[in-house]
């Protein structure tokens, strides 16, 4: 006989739990006080650094991992040990204060645009740990004590470290400056953005772009049209395919680049044609970084597909999945002029109206490359 669960049927005994996600963490929270140093610093100020995890930071750091700090401490007090110890460069939007981890990390989540799902926090006290746990449950918590093991787990490893992955805190740090120059900018969101003198580049897919390009399909959640991932070995087969375009985009503007942001992937005529007869175009992955929400660029590699689209005298189809998260994209198709054609559960087939193509807004200049 076979053996079931709490009597249930074999065929309603609970899967296995899902792998854990490569690469999921995005952001480790640092504690301060007998985490980063051994001491606690108000008690005595030559604390001692760790330099063992230090060492992790760093590393984690290289590998495009960003890291920050939530802290139970006076805030002047802890920030200048920081810089003494040459450390202040490494944490992003450090919580030294005397509130509640698990709020200061929400803040920290916040200004990063980065889901909870995507933090660890590392901290000594049992307490602090149970806290974050209860209140943001989607956190990975870690006992410093269990440090290593935990680093050696998938979730911290990605699986490539690309050139962007080392520059990301940097690029990190650069959105957080644009944001506070955008909250002291007197004047329109559209003569703000105007002063960023953006450039958004489309390209085809190159070999050298495919390790960002998987990573990519990894790290995006909200604005992912299926939250499909694709390997670097299916995205170099797609970019070689007659069938299919596979497009990157970029940004820069006057602070620097924010990396290569975008990536669509286009199979062409393997349906039936339109009712009359037109070739059907299939853009069955349509998918942009967060990181760029709110610069008012998340429809450009959209129109721009759109636009080859209607130069080929073809329907345009779009595959999209609701994943809970990627709300935010459907709106996107929405406003680009996307209407349900199909839907089956959480699958949906939309169609463009290619007579809705816009243009590029006034404040980005848009760079095509073949």
């Amino acid at each position: 006989m076979s053996v079931t669960t709490e009597g249930r049927p074999d065929s309603a005994v609970a899967p296995p739990p899902a792998k854990p996600a490569r690469g999921r963490i995005k952001c480790v929270v640092w504690d301060l006080d007998n985490t980063l140093w051994d001491g606690v610093l108000l008690e005595d100020a030559d604390v001692t650094l760790r330099e063992a995890v230090v060492e992790r930071v760093r590393e984690l750091d290289r590998k495009g991992v960003l890291h920050s700090v939530a802290s139970k401490n006076d805030r002047e007090t802890a920030l200048a040990k920081l810089r003494d110890l040459g450390l202040d460069d490494l944490f992003l939007y450090p919580q030294i204060n005397w509130n509640a981890k698990s709020e200061s990390i929400r803040q920290i989540a916040k200004a990063l645009n980065l889901g909870l799902d995507a933090f660890a926090f590392v901290d000594d006290q049992e307490f602090e740990r149970a806290e974050v746990a209860h209140q943001a449950p989607e956190v990975t918590c870690v006992d410093i004590l269990d440090l290593d093991a935990a680093l050696a787990t998938p979730e911290f490893q990605p699986r490539f470290v690309t050139d962007e992955s080392a520059r990301r805190r940097e690029m990190y740090r650069s959105q957080l400056t644009r944001d506070r120059i955008e909250e002291e900018f007197v004047g329109t969101n559209e003569e703000f953005l105007a002063s960023l003198e953006m450039t958004f580049t489309i390209a085809p897919a190159q070999r050298d772009d495919l390790q960002r390009a998987e990573e990519l399909t990894v790290r995006t959640n909200q604005l992912n049209s299926t939250g499909r991932t694709y390997s670097y070995e299916e995205l170099d087969a797609l970019r070689e395919s007659p069938d299919h375009m596979l497009l990157v985009a970029s940004l820069t503007d006057r602070f620097g680049s924010y990396g290569k942001i975008g990536l669509a992937l286009v199979e062409k005529g393997t349906e039936d044609g339109a009712e009359d007869g037109a070739p059907v175009w299939r853009l069955n992955m349509m998918l942009m970084s967060c990181r760029v929400m709110s610069r008012g660029v998340g429809m450009v590699l959209l129109n721009h597909i759109m636009r080859l689209a209607a130069q080929a005298g073809a329907v345009l189809r779009a595959d999209f999945v609701e994943t809970g998260r990627n709300r935010m994209m459907q709106i996107t198709y929405a406003f680009a002029g996307f209407r349900e054609a199909r839907r089956d559960g959480a699958r949906v087939l939309l169609e463009a109206d290619l007579s809705a193509v816009q243009q590029p807004p006034p404040y980005v200049r848009l760079e095509i490359l073949k």
